[in-house]
């Protein structure tokens, strides 16, 4: 029998990164969010499945905001998924804001619908006409709810997991004041809470501020965020918002 070591070979398990974050950062991440068992491509482009790891860090992110939304006497609600035509083109600077990401349902089995219906792309023209049947005075404010569900923004060019979909799992608060000041404080509340999520929970480093006339939300007053940024891209990223909306969305309700 020869003498000499006997020459080790190294299997493939697959659970390796191919592409290095330095030299291709997006096939770097992808890889990541997949072996890390985080997320799953679906068949369907910009749509992801979430399994278990990343739902356990939206649980716990989750379980952290609401109970400090309820501290601040903010109650949970849902509304409807669907928006009629007639209600969504109400608003038309919001309308036309979100006009190129608004899904519509327009068959029902093999039959036209008479009217098509919008998927939410967020709610405030879903909210604020049934705020106004609700408040008839100022003993009924303030107003202030929130939702956990889901928005479908649909057209765009370059979906990523996690940081742009067309589906997607979020929180909206819509709150109504009697004063703008009582708005504009709320505002930074929320940012707060933002921000600790970001730093607090994902150690990720933030930068607070307001938004351009150009970039704020559609049909709102003023839009503040969260900013990050990808190093390796050398690019900003917008994370969370909150908005002031003004009197926008209450009058044509």
């Amino acid at each position: 029998m020869a003498g000499g070591k006997k020459k080790e070979v190294k299997k493939e398990t697959g659970l390796g990164l191919s592409f290095k974050k330095e030299e291709n950062f997006g096939e770097w991440y992808s890889e990541v969010v997949v072996n890390g068992e985080m997320i799953e491509y679906y068949d369907i482009s910009g749509c992801y499945i979430l399994r278990p790891w990343a739902m356990s860090i939206w649980e716990i992110m989750q379980v952290f905001f609401d109970a400090e939304i309820k501290k601040m006497k903010i109650k949970n609600c849902y509304f409807p998924l669907f928006v009629s035509s007639s209600v969504l083109e109400k608003e038309k600077d919001h309308i036309e804001g979100f006009a190129p990401e608004v899904a519509w349902v327009t068959k029902s089995g093999k039959s036209d619908l008479e009217i098509p219906i919008a998927i939410r792309p967020t709610s405030e023209t879903v909210m604020y006409p049934y705020f106004s049947k609700w408040i008839r005075g100022h003993r009924d404010l303030p107003l202030k709810l929130n939702q956990w569900c889901n928005v479908v923004r649909w057209e765009f060019n370059n979906p990523t997991p996690f940081i742009r979909s067309r589906e997607f799992l979020w929180q909206e608060g819509h709150t109504a004041f009697a004063t703008k000041q009582e708005a504009d404080e709320e505002v930074l509340q929320i940012l707060e809470l933002y921000r600790r999520i970001y730093e607090e929970f994902l150690a990720i480093p933030i930068i607070k501020g307001k938004k351009s006339e150009m970039e704020k939300f559609a049909g709102g007053l003023y839009t503040t965020s969260v900013e990050a940024f990808i190093p390796n891209t050398g690019r900003g990223i917008q994370g969370a918002t909150s908005h002031c909306l003004g009197q926008n969305f209450c009058k044509n309700v």
